[in-house]
């Protein structure tokens, strides 16, 4: 089998044994190999492999794929016999995979080598750096910048690559060539002039060249480029450095991590004895100048006092800044540590509604994706299943994003070993309900069920918040199930008032305001609705109030207010806008508005320029009634897919049966009585907690 070798440090390639490049064919081959890639050996659903490729996926995506994939089979295993399985390129369950070896792909060989330099003595390492950093050809997966699927990947691999920069310089300065440090260095900063690391050694390299007025100068620099373009101090390194050089203290001249000689030796004796750094020929030494003209000098970044003023309390305003900047200079990039402190971070970011919203979605699929990268199960566990943030809608507000957090999910269930691990499963398991909402199948409620088991067994509060949560989420299997989800809603609220959970109270509230409306007892809702308010006020929620405006309407309906109905719905449709939640927003205003009309007796004057967004194909059939195409509005109706297991069903299925009585279809209107005959005591479409359609019992007599 010819061995295969590919690069992505740059432009995506391939290349055989001899070094010719394979020719790859078009732009869409290289992307799917690159996704591949991206995937580490891991499967890549040909549905994913779809989305990522087009924004718009054309008939027949699926065809395609399969057909980028046959012509690179052909290209990477030339010698494979007709209907032989691939080796490289492989088939596995739902999609494909490359199963090419660590070595064979040169970001991987460079993770590899970079590591591997860390326990190498300074003249290997830096020999294995200067090759490594040689493999770069460009940016990482350069044609594919723009994609989402490549973000994460790109990032993280350019983070690598500035390290391995400043290892490079730290070994030339272990090995006493300081002056081969500095032209790296110095272009190094200009592109990234908040590397605080890369200042350190710049200036500890002018330094040991016997160009201390530089080294203070570089100093001066980073100081000035820190705080404003960062709005940042510089962090205790630096301060430290600043420091040192003024005071010329010994351990300067040494490489790093070596202790440090006896104090004041000649300096000429201290070098030769260490062998760290020669000074040139006649190249005269720096004398230590008096203690006290030594603190008389100018200092651009200040030491440290030796000791510190008394503590003062900082505004509240402040105490945020303060916190982050301090945090972002001692704890290091790409840890752990980090990683998980920044899903917290995330969690609350996700509560402010908004742009807060959407970037904490964004964030949140990444932190997955970098945590998954560390090949730790329990640690990834541990990031998905930290975002316990309580959600009320039912759809998806990005479903790749929730289609690759139940992948990871999955994965990390199945890799956790054996053992005390029951709290991460049930998190896992709580998210993997949450964010299958609104979907078919058995595994959202099976996971549903096992989480709660596992909460309630555990007997721990927040965790049975969480998987109440996600039983909430998968009990829209059939109409009528809103007494069941006011029992969710009451145990919520209960146990978040025991225990302190005031997001879960709030959520609580707002099932109990759905159920409750659902059922027509508009005065318990009214009260939950208030509740749920005051709550938010007090606890700075702003997205509940998108919620209980939208209640205010339905109610205004329901009571037989058609008009000032309306101008709520347009009033909570304009609070929406911006409030970070396009699986609620799109398509809202003008199902709310058909259906106020419909259950009022108004000519439903549906707008077929207007967005409907995923309510479309119910709406359809009354866009084609009212332009009198009757024939195409039966085929639509008869064409409508089972309605979605979410707050929307029952109004789906009131609209259909309302559809199929202005067509007279028998065939369809059977079909709507079986799936509403469940919700005969309820609102059809109330339980949204959004618009009501009347009685389904109106539907069912009719």
């Amino acid at each position: 089998m010819v061995r295969v070798v590919f690069g992505v440090l740059g432009p995506t390639v391939a290349a055989g044994d001899s070094g010719d490049a394979l020719a790859l064919k078009g732009p869409r081959h290289r992307a799917v190999l690159a996704r591949l890639i991206v995937a580490r050996r891991r499967v890549v659903p040909v549905a994913r492999l779809v989305e990522d490729l087009w924004e718009d996926p054309p008939p027949g995506a699926v065809g395609a794929v399969q057909t980028f994939v046959a012509a690179l089979r052909r290209v990477l295993e030339p010698e494979r016999p007709p209907r032989a399985p691939a080796r490289l390129l492989v088939t596995d369950g739902p999609g494909y995979a490359l199963r090419t070896e660590p070595d064979t792909v040169d970001a991987w060989r460079f993770e590899t080598a970079l590591a591997t330099a860390a326990d190498l003595p300074a003249q290997q390492a830096l020999a294995t750096l200067e090759e490594a950093l040689g493999w770069w050809r460009g940016p990482a997966y350069a044609e594919f910048a723009d994609e989402d699927w490549s973000r994460g990947e790109r990032a993280r691999l350019a983070e690598l690559r500035l390290q391995a920069v400043e290892r490079r310089a730290e070994a030339h300065l272990a090995l006493g060539r300081p002056a081969d440090a500095v032209p790296d260095l110095d272009a190094h900063l200009t592109e990234h002039p908040w590397r605080e690391d890369a200042w350190r050694l710049l200036a500890l390299a002018l330094y040991r060249q016997h160009r201390q007025g530089d080294a203070l100068a570089v100093l001066r620099r980073a100081r000035e480029v820190l705080t404003n373009q960062l709005g940042l101090d510089p962090g205790p390194r630096l301060r430290h450095l600043q420091s040192d050089i003024l005071t010329q203290t010994p351990t300067l001249d040494l490489p790093p991590d070596t202790p440090g000689p006896p104090p004041h030796p000649p300096r000429g004796a201290r070098n030769r004895a260490l062998g760290s750094y020669e000074p040139a020929p006649n190249t005269p030494a720096h004398p230590h100048p008096p203690r006290g003209a030594r603190n008389r000098a100018p200092s651009p970044i200040p030491p440290e006092p030796n000791t510190p003023p008394p503590p003062t309390t900082p505004p509240p305003a402040d105490l945020w800044t303060r916190a982050a900047k301090t945090y972002n200079r001692t704890v290091a990039k790409g840890t752990r540590a980090r990683l998980e402190s920044t899903v917290g971070l995330i969690r609350n970011l996700a509560v402010t509604g908004g742009e807060g919203l959407a970037e904490a979605r964004h964030h949140r699929t990444a932190a997955i994706t970098a945590a998954e990268e560390f090949a730790d199960p329990e640690l990834t566990a541990r990031v998905i299943g930290a975002y316990d943030v309580p959600a009320i809608w039912t759809r998806a507000d990005d479903p790749p994003a929730a289609e690759h957090i139940v992948a990871v999910a999955e994965r990390t269930l199945a890799a956790l070993p054996t053992g005390p691990h029951d709290t991460a499963r049930c998190r896992l398991l709580a998210t993997v309900a949450l964010e299958t909402r609104g979907a078919t199948g058995p595994r959202g409620p099976e996971a549903a069920r096992e989480a709660e088991a596992l909460a309630r067994r555990l007997d721990d509060p927040a965790l049975l918040a969480f998987a109440l949560n996600g039983r909430f989420m998968q009990s829209f299997t059939r109409a009528g199930l809103a007494p069941q989800r006011d029992a969710i809603g009451a145990e919520l609220v209960e146990l978040a008032v025991r225990h302190g959970l005031v997001t879960y109270e709030v959520l609580g509230h707002l099932i109990r305001l759905q159920a409750r409306a659902a059922l027509a007892d508009f005065a318990a809702a009214d009260t939950h609705a208030a509740t749920a308010d005051r709550l938010a006020e007090r606890h700075e929620l702003p997205l509940v109030g998108v919620f209980t405006e939208w209640y205010g309407a339905l109610r205004l309906s329901a009571t037989g207010e058609p008009a000032r109905a309306e101008t709520a719905c347009r009033a909570a449709a304009a609070r929406l806008d911006g409030a970070g939640m396009p699986g609620l927003e799109r398509g809202l205003l003008p199902l709310a508005l058909l259906c106020l009309r419909l259950t009022h007796g108004l000519p439903p004057d549906p707008d077929p320029r207007a967005d409907w967004g995923p309510h479309r194909p119910w709406a359809e059939p009354f866009t084609l009634i009212a332009e009198g195409r009757h024939t195409e509005a039966r085929t639509a109706l008869r064409a409508l897919p089972e309605p979605p297991h979410d707050l929307l069903y029952e109004a789906y299925c009131a609209l259909e049966a309302e559809a199929a009585l202005r067509l007279d279809d028998r065939t369809v209107l059977e079909r709507a009585r079986t799936r509403l005959r469940p919700a005969a005591a309820e609102l059809a479409g109330a339980g949204s907690g959004l618009l009501t359609l009347g009685p389904v019992e109106r539907y069912l007599a009719d």
